[in-house]
């Protein structure tokens, strides 16, 4: 017969929540005193008792094994019933009183054994020692990298604001792979962001380099020779270079393609990347055109390019070019629907139709797919 009755499985699943937030390790690794655990239990009201009398001595029996002579829980017991079927004592509440208990409750003495490994192995790291504290389920998962974790905190840590590159690692066992694998481990005992570019700008340790791809008119003074370069964006911003006109194209392709203006330079914007040629001081006083896809993101990346650059004007990127190409159009996966504060009122307008789908669903024009004549006659239009 089912019943609603407290069974032994229900006082494991009581205190296995404190195990799988975590709170019972962290307890018992800060030596803290044992809080008991009370599980009360639902049993038969009197009238049952009388009703199936069997089956009552039959849940009290697996209660009572349950507790493996108190080696899981204790029970507290109390009379029940009445003059009509006698007093009967049945259990009332589980008590788990001891670490000793609720390891042999939910059968975890072996992982136990393991966190006092993990503990005792950053023992001379405090700030790792304070991660597993906190972390404990956690470190059961890795506690076999526990020494390698240790000795890169301990290298990374030495090296803050070094400007060298996390590939220079040498901490013992260490090499950058095991440094990147456990780099969101290392980031929260560290103190910094868990992303890639993030982890190494707050440690101060060398990024990457980001390079710009720029075609200069032969009239800036670069090499004439040189038709394209590639420069790391930090080197770009200290050349002295005074374009009159700049073109910003976001595709490789149509990037490559566009004829460079006089006395100008065309750069290789390359989606949100955009940032990098913002950041060049000598184009504050260039005229700049800027070319993206006509979907919400090419409006967003504009927008953002004018916070560098407000001078910036869009090129083949208004309701024309894209009325012109519908046979074009294609889906936008991830259309966005930020704010954008920096976009003229035409720009707006053509946003705001692509956000609630006013031309059709997630509409986007890439501009590869625009005809090159039409291209060409705007471009020698603007210019």
């Amino acid at each position: 017969m089912s019943t609603p009755w407290t069974e032994p499985a229900d006082i494991t699943r009581k205190v296995r929540r404190s195990w799988d937030s975590g709170a019972l390790l962290q307890a018992y690794a800060e030596d803290r005193p044992f809080v008991p655990i009370e599980v009360p239990i639902r049993g038969p009201r009197p009238s049952q008792i009388g009703d199936d009398l069997g089956a009552v001595r039959d849940w009290v029996g697996r209660l009572d094994a349950g507790r493996r002579d108190d080696s899981r829980y204790c029970l507290d017991w109390a009379d029940v019933g009445g003059r009509s079927i006698g007093r009967n004592r049945l259990p009332s509440r589980a008590r788990v009183t001891s670490w000793d208990q609720a390891w042999a409750l939910l059968g975890v003495a072996a992982q136990v054994r393991r966190y006092d490994a993990a503990l005792r192995e950053v023992e001379g790291a405090a700030a790792v020692r304070d991660w597993v504290v906190n972390h404990p389920l956690r470190t059961l998962e890795i506690a076999s990298d526990l020494r390698g974790i240790v000795a890169a905190y301990e290298w990374l840590a030495a090296q803050r604001g070094s400007g060298r590159y996390l590939r220079e690692i040498s901490a013992p066992g260490v090499d950058t792979k095991f440094a990147e694998r456990h780099r969101g481990v290392l980031a929260q005992i560290l103190g910094v962001a868990g992303t890639s570019l993030g982890f190494l700008r707050g440690l101060g340790l060398a990024t990457k380099p980001e390079f710009v791809r720029l075609r200069p008119a032969s009239t800036l003074g670069l090499p004439a020779q040189l038709t394209e370069l590639a420069l790391r964006s930090e080197e770009l911003a200290r050349l002295s270079l005074a374009p009159r006109r700049a073109i910003v194209v976001e595709n490789e392709i149509s990037y490559l393609s566009v004829d460079v203006p006089p006395d100008g330079i065309v750069l290789w914007g390359k989606g949100f990347d955009v940032d990098l040629v913002g950041r060049l001081p000598w184009l504050a006083e260039a005229d700049i055109d800027y070319w993206g896809d006509i979907d919400t993101h090419g409006f967003a990346i504009l927008d953002r390019l004018r916070a560098w650059l407000p001078q910036t004007r869009s090129v083949l990127m208004d309701r024309e070019t894209l009325l012109h190409h519908r046979d074009r159009w294609v889906s936008e996966e991830r259309p966005t629907s930020a704010a954008l504060a920096r976009l003229t009122l035409a720009e707006g307008q053509l946003y705001a139709a692509l956000v609630s789908d006013d031309l059709g669903n997630r509409v986007r024009l890439e501009q590869e797919r625009i005809d090159w004549h039409w291209v060409e006659r705007a471009l020698r239009d603007r210019g």
